[in-house]
């Protein structure tokens, strides 16, 4: 079933929800550092998620189910209708396939460790995932969960979205005015432990309260558009130089906006702090400007992070934010229909 929400004429978001939506973020933040602890139960602990039970939408199930107590937020689309969601609880991820609605632990979970955003490589069948407040980069083998690389960066804050390119892994840091840039060397060539730089932001792009720079993908001309979380706008930045230009973006306000999935000229805002849907804008063809031409939610949404296009749908991760028992509650995979 598809669900299409409806917008109200003139949205106003004024400074009290601006600072709910950032008090929010912050929390999320520190919940992952306290539940990444040592002696605090782990996704790894736990089962691995059988068949979702819930309704099929077509020959697919409309939802799939992740680890209990996951607290999952990235999610990455592997080959075929396989897909990659990681554990803010302890770094573990979780290999799935949308159609059968199967997964299993693809990499056990670690004390300390935390998987935010994370992306698919599918030139060197690599996983790339962001650490959150661990400051750390890792890559695996995204057939056999063997890590591959890991880079901890001095001075980060929070790791938060990671896009691959030709050249490089770009890791958007949601804290410091800057992104983490792991380079490849030829065919893919990992850098040594000490490879990773770091490339400040500069430009229209300025860091505030709460959460900044946040979801990152890389468009056709190859810039990267970024959204920062806590004023609702989009920026394309320049992955040589990291100078930033907001993109003008007509219709309502994208404030709290968290994982971007694009497609052609069409992204997809995922808002993981303030509804159950994802906000769907039109770019213009130089990529420097675009419209709010919609909106696509599904009920079985409870506060998505971001998500994936797959098996002609999007996929949207259920952060479950405002669950009270987060290391209790089951989480989802949610199939939401688009045109």
């Amino acid at each position: 079933m598809k669900v299409h929400l409806a917008f109200p004429a003139n949205p106003t978001y004024g400074p009290d929800m601006k600072r709910s939506l950032r008090t929010v973020a912050l929390a999320t933040a520190t919940s992952a550092l306290l539940l990444a602890a040592p002696g605090v139960a782990t996704a790894a602990d736990r089962p691995a998620a059988a068949p979702a039970a819930a309704e099929c939408r077509g020959n697919v199930p409309g939802t799939v189910a992740l680890p209990t107590g996951s607290l999952p937020e990235g999610i990455a689309a592997g080959k075929g209708t396989t897909f990659y969601a990681g554990s803010r609880a302890d770094g573990s991820i979780v290999r799935g396939d949308l159609r059968t609605g199967r997964s299993s632990v693809l990499v056990p979970g670690v004390p300390g460790r935390i998987a935010v955003g994370m992306v698919y490589d599918a030139r060197t069948d690599r996983l790339w995932v962001a650490g959150g407040a661990t400051g750390a980069v890792t890559v695996y083998d995204g057939g056999t969960g063997a890590e591959l690389g890991r880079w901890v960066v001095p001075g980060s804050g929070f790791l938060n979205d990671v896009e691959i390119t030709r050249d490089a892994a770009y890791v958007t840091d949601s804290s410091v005015q800057r992104l983490v840039v792991v380079p490849l060397g030829r065919r893919g060539a990992l850098p040594a432990a000490d490879g990773a730089r770091t490339l400040p932001i500069t430009g229209d792009l300025q860091y505030g309260p709460g959460f900044n720079a946040n979801g990152i993908r890389a468009l056709g001309d190859g810039a990267l558009v970024v959204t920062q979380s806590s004023t609702g706008d989009l920026f394309r930045v320049d992955p040589a130089t990291g100078a930033s230009d907001r993109l003008e973006i007509s219709g309502r306000d994208l404030t709290a906006g968290d994982g971007l999935v694009l497609r052609g000229r069409t992204l997809y805002v995922v808002y993981g702090f303030s509804t159950d849907s994802a906000a769907v804008v039109r770019l213009a063809a130089d990529g420097r400007s675009g419209a709010v031409v919609g909106e696509v939610g599904d009920p079985d949404l409870d506060r998505p992070t971001t998500g994936i296009l797959s098996a002609g749908a999007l996929y949207l991760v259920n952060g479950r934010f405002a669950n009270p028992s987060p290391t209790t509650a089951d989480y989802q995979v949610v199939r939401v229909e688009v045109r």
